[in-house]
């Protein structure tokens, strides 16, 4: 692959140009905003990582078929029930929205501490919260999308998605250590309410963000009906640069995720790797989401949006199926280490720059509804295969599931867009806002 090679031979003095361009560009106040409210409820969110499972056995005394429902079921409901309210956000003001998103998970987790407090906490309210937080997440994405488009320049957004990217890592690699300590100390329950308190800050944080927002189309919010709930999905297909990049991250995410039980399975169980290892395996690679994040503009800017999207996205499909070959001590911790190390770094690169391809190339007034069928889609598709997986482990092994996921995943750069739209071979310009 001709950008595959120039990006291998990319020398080290030009990495370090390369990171320190436009380093210290400023994007506004609004945007400043917007960017530590994100922070602050991606922290909370790792911060209670895990609780829920953790509160249904030890609290409940839940038992693995219901703890495994309480993941999947509520994601996938939460998934249904966002459907409709894609139309609904595209044709009100986002700043709103993403408040009122904001509001509904800090009221919603904190029914979870305020209920421990009252011995009332039951199986059913922990499953109804997880329906409410996964609906108001999908929601509260799709509207935040569309609403950094309106609030920065086309030439900005890489920056933007860059800097959220680089956020989300350093919370990966903060929280869960830092929520570890604070469940071992006063339990589970105390880091949802810390959850909880972390949506609150942030739904400060946009409220305080201030400014002018473009009033919505209110003439085509009046036309609304029940066939328009599958408009995002029509819009995709229908695009033949989104199209193949939608199959591509939908199949990529619920393949990698799938393996992640069943690795755990593999290196807790049979090879025996205590739990402080299996954390390490994943949280030290996570530098390479911050490295990734970090490059992930300045390469766009050197060999254009599209290389790096199809570079990156392929390399990234490289690395899982080595995860089939971990075995006991440290050779298998090294490898595994090794492997995530190296997806996470390429994801850290496609990640941004896929978020800003999509939306340059999705409409201003489609953008809500588009993101809204993404994320739906994802949720989905993501159950869907690790409960496929969770079947395959149990007749094939864990091994060899994972094995067969990473040749699954080989594949998937297949799907990516095949050429630069219009013959561009940067970032597109910012289509019209109509």
């Amino acid at each position: 692959m001709k950008s595959g090679h120039r990006l291998g031979h990319l020398r080290g003095d030009s990495l370090v140009r390369l990171i320190g361009q436009r380093r210290g560009r400023r994007l506004g106040r609004r945007f400043g905003w917007l960017w530590a409210a994100y922070g602050t409820s991606a922290l909370g969110t790792w911060l209670a990582f895990g609780a829920f499972p953790l509160i249904a056995v030890r609290v409940l005394h839940a038992g693995p078929a219901e703890v495994a429902a309480l993941s999947s079921l509520g994601a996938a409901v939460g998934a249904a029930v966002a459907v409709p309210l894609g139309p609904w956000v595209e044709f009100r003001r986002k700043r709103p929205v993403l408040i009122t998103m904001d509001l509904v998970r800090f009221a919603a987790l904190l029914t979870i501490p305020t209920a421990f407090a009252l011995d009332a906490l039951t199986y059913v309210q922990l499953l109804l919260v997880s329906v409410v937080v996964a609906a108001a997440d999908i929601t509260f994405r799709a509207a935040s999308g569309a609403y950094l488009k309106t609030l920065l320049p086309a030439q900005d957004l890489l920056t933007a998605n860059a800097r959220f990217e680089s956020t989300a890592w350093t919370a990966t690699i903060v929280g869960p250590p830092l929520g570890g300590a604070v469940i071992g100390l006063l339990g589970p329950v105390v880091t949802v309410a810390a959850d909880a308190v972390s949506y609150l800050l942030s739904a400060l944080g946009i409220r305080a963000a201030g400014g002018h927002e473009p009033p919505p189309e209110q003439r085509q919010a009046a036309r609304l009906r029940a066939g328009d709930l599958l408009d995002g999905w029509r819009y995709i297909l229908a695009d033949a640069s989104l199209r193949p990049l939608f199959f591509n991250t939908a199949l990529f995410n619920g393949l990698v995720m799938a393996t992640q039980p069943l690795l755990a399975v593999l290196m807790l169980g049979r090879l025996g790797f205590t739990p402080w290892q299996y954390g390490l395996a994943f949280a030290a690679p996570s530098i390479g989401g911050l490295l990734g994040s970090r490059l992930a503009r300045p390469l766009a800017t050197r060999f254009g949006q599209y290389r790096v999207l199809v570079a990156s996205g392929t390399l990234r499909a490289l690395w899982p199926v080595g995860l089939a070959f971990t075995g006991p001590g440290t050779a298998g911790l090294t490898l595994v280490i090794g492997v995530e190390l190296g997806l996470i770094l390429c994801c850290g690169i496609f990640n941004p720059v896929y978020a800003t391809y999509r939306l340059e190339r999705t409409a201003t007034v489609r953008v809500a509804r588009t993101l809204t069928a993404w994320q739906v889609t994802a949720k989905a598709s993501t159950a869907l295969l690790t409960a496929l997986w969770g079947v395959l482990g149990t007749l094939l092994g864990p091994r060899t599931a994972i094995g067969l996921a990473g040749l699954f995943l080989l594949a998937t750069p297949l799907l990516l867009p095949r050429r630069t739209p219009a013959g561009q071979t940067g970032p597109a310009p910012a289509p019209n806002r109509t």
